[in-house]
């Protein structure tokens, strides 16, 4: 028999669990912070189901970083438009 590949969603939920120590171990602060990272990774599953990625933590890195783009140009696009106010435009 083959080897069952288990669902994309229990495989983000392992690799969460195994960085457990590393979390428990970071400042309170942090911790909020490396949640957030696996929750940003979380929002693109389905992203990471299609690419079939043998290394799924590549996958999850790439989502984080997409959502750390994604706020990036937010941010980029507030900060132009308040510049606009201030110089009038």
């Amino acid at each position: 028999m083959g080897r069952t590949v288990l669902p994309y969603s229990q495989v983000w939920e392992e690799e969460r669990q195994r960085w457990w120590k590393f979390r428990r171990a970071l400042r309170k602060e942090d911790q909020g912070h490396l949640d957030r990272l696996f929750e940003s990774a979380r929002l693109h599953l389905q992203a990471g189901v299609y690419a079939a990625n043998p290394w799924p933590l590549e996958s999850m890195f790439m989502a984080m970083l997409l959502e750390h783009e994604k706020a990036i140009a937010k941010l980029w696009h507030l900060v132009s438009d308040l510049e606009a106010k201030v110089r009038g435009e």
